[in-house]
């Protein structure tokens, strides 16, 4: 390619309040259209802001964990535009002085870091919902007013993976700290992209498209993907990309133009008036910061300590119930973490998919899970034994050992009693004993196997194998 993409992004994070940034009605999602709202949501003639303080600490501490400057003081501004979803005909966000500026987020691409500026993260209202039906429009009030941080990069992503990479970063973060479920396909994480092209060599930006409404990482790939195709094409082919928005339709795989752009619109920002500057004590931020909870990056550098893979903890870390839930299973006491996460991540996860439940609506405590693994690692019983006991604990709720006692499955470590089995074995199968002295490997897993057979699942794997190596080794 002869180009270099330059690509832009704004994030719109809906905040996990109990109620609204500027009034007090509450935060929901998916209730019947238009009843959770108050006057204020309206724009009813003298309704007056008042500032959601959580808001305001979720605004820190999202500043704080990207690496930025936190503002001292708090003004607000009213960007005036009518739209249908606007009631009042303004919405009131920070223009002028954003909570958090001049930041950053590290994202890994190709096994290397790169840092990628932050230029704001600001608080605002969101509109009200436009719900369309054919040439009709219904407005939903219920979202009208629900707190916003909306945090835009600087032009330093380069591509379709960069620009997922970082999206997934944020909403990492929004949801690690509780300010956010992050929750794209409901609207919690919105993301509008700006990509231009120059020519590779160049300091001077192309002409930038926007792609509005992001609803999925995997969507911010593709639409850039296609976008910086269909702009090389436009401009080896001697044309002239104009400045528009354009929507990335899911069934064609392409990027659809909605509107062109000719001017930029003046919003004419003006200092809201019902809103006097707040000033934010050095006491008050500190506290705030202090409350954060743990960051993902955090997590990774603890699971790093328990020597999982690199795929094993970015397997976790996609859910933040997993990750808290695996550190306290071993922080009980569990003596294997390998061992653990193979359980939790394919056995216990397997469970909840296909019963559609969570990790809290399971039966048996985060110990009796580790209790389990160290049942495995103590060679008190084998893996077969251990995921018969794991199907009843998640039916039951009972702990291992009691299943264990109830099932009958005590693993045979006696050395006299797993003698007798083993030489019970070889003495029926000198064929297969033959076939190993021949170099045939399988023939040692069959002798094991009729071992296990003969003990009705009991015999110590391990040690079996250890007894017949002995005697036929000779």
């Amino acid at each position: 390619m002869n180009f270099q993409p330059v690509i832009g992004i704004e994030i719109h994070v809906e905040l996990k309040t109990d109620s609204k940034m500027f009034s007090r009605g509450p935060v929901t999602f998916g209730l019947m259209p238009n009843t959770q709202t108050v006057h204020y949501d309206f724009g009813f003639p003298g309704v007056m802001p008042i500032v959601n303080k959580r808001a305001v600490e979720f605004g820190i501490q999202v500043a704080k964990a990207l690496n930025m400057n936190i503002s001292r003081t708090l003004y607000f501004d009213r960007k005036n535009y009518f739209y249908s979803d606007l009631p009042k005909g303004y919405q009131i966000t920070q223009q002028d002085h954003p909570i958090g500026y001049d930041g950053y987020l590290e994202i890994e691409i190709d096994g290397e870091t790169k840092h990628i500026g932050i230029e704001r993260a600001h608080l605002e209202e969101d509109t009200a919902k436009q719900i369309h039906f054919g040439d009709m429009t219904l407005v939903d009030y219920n979202r009208a007013g629900t707190p916003l941080i909306e945090i835009v990069s600087k032009p330093e992503l380069r591509t379709g993976e960069e620009a997922a990479k970082y999206v997934e970063g944020i909403r990492e973060i929004v949801t690690y700290l509780g300010v956010s479920d992050g929750k794209m396909e409901e609207g919690n994480l919105r993301c509008d992209v700006n990509i231009s092209l120059m020519p590779y060599g160049s300091k001077v930006f192309g002409t930038k498209v926007e792609i509005k409404n992001l609803n999925s990482i995997a969507n911010v790939k593709a639409a850039l993907d296609y976008e910086i195709s269909r702009q090389a094409e436009i401009l080896l082919s001697g044309g002239v990309i104009e400045q528009e928005t354009r929507r990335y339709d899911e069934t064609k795989k392409q990027t659809v133009l909605m509107r062109k752009k000719t001017n930029a619109v003046d919003y004419k920002y003006f200092r809201e008036p019902n809103i006097k500057p707040i000033d934010l004590s050095e006491g008050f931020i500190n506290k705030v910061v202090a409350s954060m909870q743990k960051l993902p990056n955090e997590y990774r550098s603890e699971l790093k300590k328990l020597k999982l893979s690199s795929y094993e903890i970015e397997e976790l870390i996609r859910n933040k119930n997993f990750v808290t839930y695996y550190i306290s299973v071993v922080n009980s006491g569990c003596k294997d973490p390998k061992l653990l996460w193979n359980y939790l991540m394919v056995d216990v996860l397997s469970y909840l998919n296909k019963n559609e439940i969570t990790l809290e609506d399971l039966k048996f405590s985060s110990k009796s899970l580790g209790t389990l693994i160290n049942m495995i690692t103590d060679k008190k019983i084998n893996s077969k034994q251990a995921k018969e006991i794991l199907e009843k604990m998640v039916e039951s709720g009972k702990g291992p050992e009691e299943l264990q006692k109830e099932l009958g499955l005590e693993q045979v470590n006696d050395v006299g009693e797993l003698q007798a089995i083993v030489d019970s074995v070889l003495k029926e199968n000198q064929q297969s004993i033959d076939d190993y002295h021949a170099g045939k490997d399988r023939a040692l897993g069959y002798i094991v196997g009729q071992v296990m057979k003969a003990s009705h699942g009991k015999a110590n794997p391990a040690m079996a194998k250890e007894m017949i190596l002995k005697v036929i080794d000779k």
